[in-house]
Protein backbone atom coordinates (compact mmCIF):
# COMPACT_ATOMS: atom_id res chain seq x y z
CA UNK A 1 0.00 0.00 0.00
CA UNK A 2 1.32 3.44 -0.96
CA UNK A 3 2.20 5.73 1.96
CA UNK A 4 1.62 9.46 2.23
CA UNK A 5 4.58 11.77 1.67
CA UNK A 6 5.64 15.23 2.73
CA UNK A 7 8.75 17.36 2.36
CA UNK A 8 11.91 16.34 4.17
CA UNK A 9 12.77 19.99 4.96
CA UNK A 10 11.76 23.55 4.13
CA UNK A 11 12.98 25.39 1.06
CA UNK A 12 12.38 28.90 -0.32
CA UNK A 13 12.06 30.57 -3.70
CA UNK A 14 12.00 34.29 -4.48
CA UNK A 15 10.62 35.99 -7.57
CA UNK A 16 7.96 38.18 -9.17
CA UNK A 17 4.31 37.19 -9.43
CA UNK A 18 2.63 37.06 -12.85
CA UNK A 19 -0.61 38.97 -12.41
CA UNK A 20 0.10 41.35 -9.51
CA UNK A 21 3.76 41.96 -10.43
CA UNK A 22 4.78 41.92 -6.74
CA UNK A 23 8.01 40.53 -5.31
CA UNK A 24 7.29 37.41 -3.27
CA UNK A 25 9.10 34.75 -1.28
CA UNK A 26 7.50 31.31 -1.29
CA UNK A 27 8.56 28.63 1.20
CA UNK A 28 7.38 25.04 1.17
CA UNK A 29 7.28 23.33 4.57
CA UNK A 30 6.75 19.73 5.72
CA UNK A 31 3.22 19.01 6.97
CA UNK A 32 1.64 16.22 9.06
CA UNK A 33 -0.28 13.27 7.67
CA UNK A 34 -3.75 14.01 6.21
CA UNK A 35 -2.88 17.72 6.05
CA UNK A 36 -3.13 18.06 2.29
CA UNK A 37 -2.10 21.34 0.65
CA UNK A 38 -2.56 24.61 2.50
CA UNK A 39 -1.30 28.15 1.98
CA UNK A 40 -0.17 30.52 4.75
CA UNK A 41 -0.02 34.29 4.24
CA UNK A 42 2.89 35.40 6.42
CA UNK A 43 2.37 39.02 5.33
CA UNK A 44 -1.05 39.29 7.00
CA UNK A 45 -1.93 39.68 10.69
CA UNK A 46 -2.24 36.32 12.48
CA UNK A 47 -0.72 34.62 9.39
CA UNK A 48 -4.00 33.02 8.23
CA UNK A 49 -4.02 29.58 6.61
CA UNK A 50 -6.27 28.75 3.67
CA UNK A 51 -7.17 25.29 2.35
CA UNK A 52 -6.25 24.52 -1.25
CA UNK A 53 -9.64 22.96 -2.00
CA UNK A 54 -12.26 23.20 -4.72
CA UNK A 55 -14.83 24.92 -2.48
CA UNK A 56 -12.45 27.86 -2.05
CA UNK A 57 -12.02 28.49 -5.80
CA UNK A 58 -13.68 31.82 -6.54
CA UNK A 59 -11.94 33.29 -9.62
CA UNK A 60 -10.65 31.41 -12.67
CA UNK A 61 -9.66 34.07 -15.22
CA UNK A 62 -6.23 33.11 -16.63
CA UNK A 63 -5.39 31.58 -13.25
CA UNK A 64 -7.00 29.79 -10.32
CA UNK A 65 -7.68 31.95 -7.26
CA UNK A 66 -8.75 30.54 -3.90
CA UNK A 67 -10.46 32.66 -1.25
CA UNK A 68 -11.36 31.79 2.34
CA UNK A 69 -12.91 34.56 4.38
CA UNK A 70 -11.07 37.69 3.26
CA UNK A 71 -7.80 35.86 2.46
CA UNK A 72 -6.89 35.41 -1.21
CA UNK A 73 -4.26 33.36 -3.01
CA UNK A 74 -3.89 33.92 -6.76
CA UNK A 75 -2.43 31.55 -9.36
CA UNK A 76 -2.13 28.42 -7.22
CA UNK A 77 -2.06 25.93 -10.11
CA UNK A 78 1.68 25.73 -10.89
CA UNK A 79 2.92 25.06 -7.35
CA UNK A 80 0.07 22.59 -6.72
CA UNK A 81 0.82 20.89 -10.03
CA UNK A 82 4.46 20.44 -9.03
CA UNK A 83 3.57 19.03 -5.60
CA UNK A 84 1.00 16.63 -7.02
CA UNK A 85 3.08 15.68 -10.05
CA UNK A 86 6.13 14.92 -7.89
CA UNK A 87 4.09 12.79 -5.49
CA UNK A 88 3.96 15.07 -2.43
CA UNK A 89 0.71 14.62 -0.46
CA UNK A 90 1.11 17.05 2.46
CA UNK A 91 2.68 20.51 2.35
CA UNK A 92 2.31 23.96 3.89
CA UNK A 93 3.04 26.67 1.32
CA UNK A 94 4.00 29.96 2.95
CA UNK A 95 4.05 33.25 1.04
CA UNK A 96 4.62 36.90 1.96
CA UNK A 97 2.27 38.10 -0.83
CA UNK A 98 -0.94 36.89 -2.44
CA UNK A 99 0.54 35.16 -5.49
CA UNK A 100 3.44 32.72 -6.00
CA UNK A 101 6.45 33.72 -8.12
CA UNK A 102 5.91 33.00 -11.81
CA UNK A 103 9.53 31.95 -12.44
CA UNK A 104 9.89 31.05 -16.12
CA UNK A 105 6.16 30.41 -16.54
CA UNK A 106 6.42 26.68 -15.95
CA UNK A 107 6.34 24.44 -12.87
CA UNK A 108 10.03 23.56 -13.14
CA UNK A 109 11.18 26.09 -10.49
CA UNK A 110 8.80 24.44 -8.00
CA UNK A 111 9.99 20.97 -8.99
CA UNK A 112 13.58 22.03 -8.30
CA UNK A 113 12.42 23.53 -4.98
CA UNK A 114 10.78 20.21 -4.03
CA UNK A 115 13.95 18.31 -4.96
CA UNK A 116 15.98 20.73 -2.84
CA UNK A 117 13.68 20.16 0.15
CA UNK A 118 13.55 16.39 -0.42
CA UNK A 119 10.56 14.06 -0.08
CA UNK A 120 9.90 12.01 3.06
CA UNK A 121 7.57 9.03 3.40
CA UNK A 122 5.00 9.10 6.21
CA UNK A 123 3.25 6.31 8.12
CA UNK A 124 -0.37 6.64 7.00
CA UNK A 125 -1.61 5.11 3.73
CA UNK A 126 -2.19 7.42 0.78
CA UNK A 127 -5.85 8.15 0.04
CA UNK A 128 -6.48 7.42 -3.64
CA UNK A 129 -9.85 8.04 -5.26
CA UNK A 130 -10.73 5.83 -8.23
CA UNK A 131 -14.16 6.77 -9.63
CA UNK A 132 -16.29 3.75 -10.48
CA UNK A 133 -18.26 5.58 -13.18
CA UNK A 134 -17.34 8.31 -15.69
CA UNK A 135 -17.54 11.88 -14.42
CA UNK A 136 -18.03 14.63 -17.00
CA UNK A 137 -18.30 18.42 -17.12
CA UNK A 138 -19.13 20.53 -20.17
CA UNK A 139 -19.28 24.30 -20.64
CA UNK A 140 -21.12 26.53 -23.08
CA UNK A 141 -17.72 27.56 -24.56
CA UNK A 142 -17.04 24.05 -25.85
CA UNK A 143 -14.87 22.67 -23.06
CA UNK A 144 -15.40 18.99 -22.21
CA UNK A 145 -13.58 17.15 -19.43
CA UNK A 146 -14.24 13.53 -18.53
CA UNK A 147 -12.71 11.19 -15.98
CA UNK A 148 -12.83 7.53 -16.98
CA UNK A 149 -12.07 4.76 -14.45
CA UNK A 150 -8.43 3.68 -14.71
CA UNK A 151 -5.90 1.96 -12.48
CA UNK A 152 -3.40 4.79 -13.16
CA UNK A 153 -3.54 8.58 -13.28
CA UNK A 154 -3.50 9.60 -16.93
CA UNK A 155 -4.26 12.84 -18.79
CA UNK A 156 -5.12 13.06 -22.49
CA UNK A 157 -5.67 16.61 -23.69
CA UNK A 158 -6.58 18.48 -26.86
CA UNK A 159 -5.63 22.17 -26.88
CA UNK A 160 -7.43 24.41 -29.40
CA UNK A 161 -6.45 28.04 -29.91
CA UNK A 162 -8.46 30.86 -31.53
CA UNK A 163 -9.57 29.94 -35.05
CA UNK A 164 -8.08 26.50 -34.51
CA UNK A 165 -4.50 27.79 -34.32
CA UNK A 166 -1.94 25.67 -32.46
CA UNK A 167 -4.32 22.76 -32.05
CA UNK A 168 -2.28 20.09 -30.27
CA UNK A 169 -2.87 16.73 -28.59
CA UNK A 170 -0.83 14.87 -25.97
CA UNK A 171 -1.40 11.99 -23.58
CA UNK A 172 0.68 10.93 -20.57
CA UNK A 173 0.51 8.70 -17.55
CA UNK A 174 1.39 11.01 -14.66
CA UNK A 175 4.25 9.71 -12.52
CA UNK A 176 6.99 11.80 -10.84
CA UNK A 177 9.50 10.69 -13.47
CA UNK A 178 7.25 11.48 -16.44
CA UNK A 179 6.02 14.71 -14.86
CA UNK A 180 9.55 16.04 -14.35
CA UNK A 181 10.75 15.04 -17.83
CA UNK A 182 7.69 15.69 -20.00
CA UNK A 183 5.35 18.14 -18.24
CA UNK A 184 6.87 20.50 -15.69
CA UNK A 185 9.03 22.51 -18.13
CA UNK A 186 6.08 23.53 -20.34
CA UNK A 187 5.56 27.30 -20.03
CA UNK A 188 2.39 29.34 -19.86
CA UNK A 189 1.27 30.97 -23.10
CA UNK A 190 -1.04 33.67 -24.34
CA UNK A 191 -2.36 34.70 -27.74
CA UNK A 192 -1.35 38.20 -28.83
CA UNK A 193 -4.94 39.42 -29.22
CA UNK A 194 -5.61 38.53 -25.57
CA UNK A 195 -2.76 40.59 -24.11
CA UNK A 196 -4.37 44.05 -24.14
CA UNK A 197 -7.72 42.92 -22.66
CA UNK A 198 -5.83 41.16 -19.86
CA UNK A 199 -3.74 44.28 -19.17
CA UNK A 200 -6.88 46.42 -19.18
CA UNK A 201 -8.24 44.18 -16.39
CA UNK A 202 -5.12 44.75 -14.29
CA UNK A 203 -3.71 41.27 -14.95
CA UNK A 204 -0.28 39.98 -16.17
CA UNK A 205 1.53 42.96 -14.60
CA UNK A 206 4.58 40.74 -14.13
CA UNK A 207 4.33 39.08 -17.54
CA UNK A 208 7.18 39.17 -20.05
CA UNK A 209 8.75 37.01 -22.75
CA UNK A 210 10.95 35.59 -19.99
CA UNK A 211 7.98 33.89 -18.30
CA UNK A 212 5.43 33.39 -21.07
CA UNK A 213 5.12 32.44 -24.73
CA UNK A 214 3.15 34.81 -26.97
CA UNK A 215 1.51 33.45 -30.11
CA UNK A 216 1.01 36.15 -32.77
CA UNK A 217 -0.72 34.79 -35.83
CA UNK A 218 1.20 31.63 -36.64
CA UNK A 219 4.42 32.97 -35.12
CA UNK A 220 5.92 32.35 -31.67
CA UNK A 221 7.41 35.17 -29.59
CA UNK A 222 9.59 33.83 -26.78
CA UNK A 223 12.87 34.47 -24.95
CA UNK A 224 13.98 30.97 -25.95
CA UNK A 225 12.86 28.34 -28.49
CA UNK A 226 9.98 26.05 -27.67
CA UNK A 227 10.99 23.41 -25.14
CA UNK A 228 8.65 20.86 -26.73
CA UNK A 229 7.05 20.92 -30.20
CA UNK A 230 3.66 20.63 -28.44
CA UNK A 231 4.50 22.87 -25.46
CA UNK A 232 1.06 24.50 -25.39
CA UNK A 233 -0.89 21.29 -24.74
CA UNK A 234 1.71 20.09 -22.24
CA UNK A 235 1.20 23.28 -20.24
CA UNK A 236 -2.55 22.64 -20.34
CA UNK A 237 -1.88 19.20 -18.84
CA UNK A 238 0.30 20.87 -16.19
CA UNK A 239 -2.63 23.16 -15.30
CA UNK A 240 -5.10 20.26 -15.20
CA UNK A 241 -2.91 18.42 -12.70
CA UNK A 242 -2.68 21.51 -10.47
CA UNK A 243 -6.36 22.36 -10.64
CA UNK A 244 -7.51 18.78 -9.97
CA UNK A 245 -5.25 18.69 -6.91
CA UNK A 246 -7.92 20.97 -5.40
CA UNK A 247 -10.22 17.94 -5.20
CA UNK A 248 -8.25 16.94 -2.09
CA UNK A 249 -7.61 13.34 -3.14
CA UNK A 250 -4.97 11.73 -5.30
CA UNK A 251 -6.75 10.56 -8.45
CA UNK A 252 -6.61 7.19 -10.14
CA UNK A 253 -8.41 7.74 -13.42
CA UNK A 254 -8.00 8.79 -17.04
CA UNK A 255 -8.76 12.50 -17.59
CA UNK A 256 -9.80 13.23 -21.19
CA UNK A 257 -9.92 16.98 -21.81
CA UNK A 258 -10.91 19.04 -24.86
CA UNK A 259 -10.30 22.81 -24.66
CA UNK A 260 -9.61 22.77 -20.92
CA UNK A 261 -9.22 25.89 -18.81
CA UNK A 262 -9.10 26.84 -15.15
CA UNK A 263 -12.89 27.20 -14.98
CA UNK A 264 -13.72 23.76 -16.41
CA UNK A 265 -10.82 22.20 -14.48
CA UNK A 266 -12.17 23.60 -11.21
CA UNK A 267 -15.68 22.36 -12.03
CA UNK A 268 -14.27 18.87 -12.54
CA UNK A 269 -12.38 19.11 -9.22
CA UNK A 270 -15.68 19.88 -7.49
CA UNK A 271 -17.41 16.97 -9.22
CA UNK A 272 -14.61 14.65 -8.11
CA UNK A 273 -14.99 15.93 -4.57
CA UNK A 274 -18.77 15.44 -4.69
CA UNK A 275 -18.41 11.93 -6.11
CA UNK A 276 -15.96 11.00 -3.35
CA UNK A 277 -18.29 12.42 -0.69
CA UNK A 278 -21.17 10.37 -2.08
CA UNK A 279 -19.01 7.26 -1.91
CA UNK A 280 -18.16 7.98 1.74
CA UNK A 281 -21.84 8.60 2.54
CA UNK A 282 -22.62 5.01 1.53
CA UNK A 283 -19.93 3.59 3.82
CA UNK A 284 -20.81 2.88 7.48
CA UNK A 285 -19.38 5.37 9.98
CA UNK A 286 -17.61 4.13 13.10
CA UNK A 287 -19.82 4.00 16.18
CA UNK A 288 -17.28 3.18 18.87
CA UNK A 289 -15.49 5.89 20.79
CA UNK A 290 -11.78 6.43 20.23
CA UNK A 291 -9.28 9.27 20.43
CA UNK A 292 -10.73 10.63 17.18
CA UNK A 293 -14.45 10.02 17.77
CA UNK A 294 -16.43 11.45 20.68
CA UNK A 295 -19.86 10.15 21.68
CA UNK A 296 -22.48 12.29 23.41
CA UNK A 297 -21.21 11.46 26.91
CA UNK A 298 -17.69 12.56 25.99
CA UNK A 299 -19.06 15.71 24.33
CA UNK A 300 -20.96 16.60 27.52
CA UNK A 301 -17.82 15.94 29.58
CA UNK A 302 -16.09 18.69 27.58
CA UNK A 303 -18.91 21.19 27.00
CA UNK A 304 -21.00 22.74 29.82
CA UNK A 305 -24.08 22.97 27.55
CA UNK A 306 -27.18 20.85 28.13
CA UNK A 307 -30.66 20.54 26.60
CA UNK A 308 -31.96 22.57 24.88
CA UNK A 309 -28.67 24.37 24.09
CA UNK A 310 -26.37 21.44 23.36
CA UNK A 311 -25.97 21.64 19.58
CA UNK A 312 -23.56 18.72 19.04
CA UNK A 313 -24.63 15.06 19.09
CA UNK A 314 -21.24 13.56 18.24
CA UNK A 315 -17.78 14.33 16.96
CA UNK A 316 -17.15 11.98 14.03
CA UNK A 317 -13.73 13.20 12.88
CA UNK A 318 -10.75 14.74 14.68
CA UNK A 319 -7.77 14.04 12.42
CA UNK A 320 -5.45 16.48 14.21
CA UNK A 321 -5.36 19.39 16.67
CA UNK A 322 -6.78 21.88 14.16
CA UNK A 323 -9.76 20.12 12.60
CA UNK A 324 -12.99 18.48 13.72
CA UNK A 325 -16.34 17.47 12.27
CA UNK A 326 -19.41 17.24 14.48
CA UNK A 327 -22.97 16.25 13.68
CA UNK A 328 -26.34 17.49 14.85
CA UNK A 329 -29.53 15.61 13.95
CA UNK A 330 -32.28 18.18 13.51
CA UNK A 331 -35.69 16.79 14.52
CA UNK A 332 -39.18 18.28 14.65
CA UNK A 333 -39.02 17.88 18.45
CA UNK A 334 -36.51 20.73 18.78
CA UNK A 335 -38.12 23.28 21.14
CA UNK A 336 -37.37 26.27 18.90
CA UNK A 337 -39.62 24.91 16.14
CA UNK A 338 -42.65 25.77 18.27
CA UNK A 339 -42.17 29.47 17.66
CA UNK A 340 -39.72 29.79 14.72
CA UNK A 341 -41.87 29.93 11.59
CA UNK A 342 -44.71 27.68 12.86
CA UNK A 343 -46.08 25.67 9.96
CA UNK A 344 -42.79 26.08 8.11
CA UNK A 345 -40.12 25.05 10.63
CA UNK A 346 -36.60 26.30 9.88
CA UNK A 347 -33.57 25.97 12.16
CA UNK A 348 -32.49 29.47 13.30
CA UNK A 349 -29.22 30.59 11.80
CA UNK A 350 -27.96 31.80 15.19
CA UNK A 351 -28.20 28.22 16.47
CA UNK A 352 -26.12 27.02 13.54
CA UNK A 353 -23.49 29.55 14.64
CA UNK A 354 -23.78 28.21 18.17
CA UNK A 355 -23.19 24.67 16.87
CA UNK A 356 -20.06 25.87 15.06
CA UNK A 357 -18.79 27.56 18.22
CA UNK A 358 -19.38 24.42 20.31
CA UNK A 359 -17.41 22.20 17.93
CA UNK A 360 -14.63 24.81 17.83
CA UNK A 361 -14.58 24.83 21.64
CA UNK A 362 -14.14 21.06 21.64
CA UNK A 363 -11.10 21.44 19.36
CA UNK A 364 -9.59 23.97 21.76
CA UNK A 365 -10.40 21.83 24.81
CA UNK A 366 -8.30 18.98 23.39
CA UNK A 367 -5.18 20.91 24.33
CA UNK A 368 -3.75 19.90 27.67
CA UNK A 369 -3.27 23.49 28.80
CA UNK A 370 -7.01 24.16 28.33
CA UNK A 371 -8.23 21.25 30.45
CA UNK A 372 -10.98 22.37 32.83
CA UNK A 373 -11.59 25.65 31.02
CA UNK A 374 -14.56 26.84 28.99
CA UNK A 375 -14.88 28.50 25.58
CA UNK A 376 -16.95 31.68 25.17
CA UNK A 377 -18.23 32.73 21.75
CA UNK A 378 -17.03 36.33 21.19
CA UNK A 379 -17.68 37.39 17.58
CA UNK A 380 -18.52 36.22 14.07
CA UNK A 381 -17.25 37.58 10.75
CA UNK A 382 -17.91 36.70 7.10
CA UNK A 383 -21.15 34.97 8.16
CA UNK A 384 -23.35 33.68 5.36
CA UNK A 385 -26.60 31.69 5.57
CA UNK A 386 -26.93 30.00 2.21
CA UNK A 387 -29.78 27.51 2.56
CA UNK A 388 -32.51 26.77 5.13
CA UNK A 389 -32.18 23.78 7.48
CA UNK A 390 -35.35 21.75 8.05
CA UNK A 391 -36.45 18.98 10.44
CA UNK A 392 -34.98 15.67 9.29
CA UNK A 393 -31.70 17.23 8.14
CA UNK A 394 -28.38 16.11 9.55
CA UNK A 395 -26.04 19.01 10.13
CA UNK A 396 -22.35 18.29 9.57
CA UNK A 397 -20.34 20.96 11.40
CA UNK A 398 -16.80 21.39 10.04
CA UNK A 399 -14.22 23.41 11.97
CA UNK A 400 -10.69 24.44 11.05
CA UNK A 401 -8.67 26.43 13.56
CA UNK A 402 -7.03 29.36 11.79
CA UNK A 403 -5.24 30.79 14.83
CA UNK A 404 -4.83 29.90 18.49
CA UNK A 405 -3.08 32.34 20.74
CA UNK A 406 -3.03 32.13 24.53
CA UNK A 407 -6.69 32.28 25.54
CA UNK A 408 -8.10 33.19 22.12
CA UNK A 409 -9.13 31.00 19.22
CA UNK A 410 -10.09 31.88 15.66
CA UNK A 411 -11.77 29.29 13.43
CA UNK A 412 -13.28 28.96 9.99
CA UNK A 413 -16.50 26.97 10.34
CA UNK A 414 -19.22 25.71 8.05
CA UNK A 415 -22.39 23.68 8.35
CA UNK A 416 -23.16 21.21 5.57
CA UNK A 417 -26.37 19.35 4.70
CA UNK A 418 -26.40 16.81 1.85
CA UNK A 419 -22.97 18.01 0.65
CA UNK A 420 -24.21 21.62 0.36
CA UNK A 421 -22.90 24.42 2.58
CA UNK A 422 -25.87 25.90 4.43
CA UNK A 423 -23.95 28.37 6.60
CA UNK A 424 -20.38 29.47 7.24
CA UNK A 425 -18.37 32.04 9.12
CA UNK A 426 -15.12 32.95 10.86
CA UNK A 427 -15.61 32.78 14.63
CA UNK A 428 -13.58 34.23 17.48
CA UNK A 429 -13.91 32.85 20.98
CA UNK A 430 -12.11 33.09 24.28
CA UNK A 431 -10.98 30.46 26.75
CA UNK A 432 -11.48 31.19 30.46
CA UNK A 433 -11.51 29.21 33.69
CA UNK A 434 -14.84 27.65 34.65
Amino acid sequence: MEKQTTLASSASLKGTSLHTGEDVTLTIHPAPENHGYKFRRSDLPDEPIIDACAQNVKLVERATTIIQGNVKIHTVEHVLSALCGMGVDNALIEMDANEPPIGDGSAEPFVQLIKKAGIAEQSSPRAIFEPKDPICVETDKGSILTVIPDSKFRVSCTQVGPEGRFTQFASFEITPEIYEKEICRARTFVFYEEVKPLMDKGLIKGGSLENAIVARGDQILSKEPLRYPDEFVRHKILDIIGDLALSGKRLSGHVVAVKPGHGPNSLLARELQKSHANLLAMAPRPTTSSSQVLGIQEVMAILPHRYPFLMVDRIIEMPDDLHATGIKSVTINEPYFQGHFPGHPVMPGVLQLEAMAQVASIVMMRKTENTGQIGYFMSADEVKFRKPVFPGDTLFIHVEMMKTKRNLGKAYCKCVVNDAVVSEGVLLFGIINR
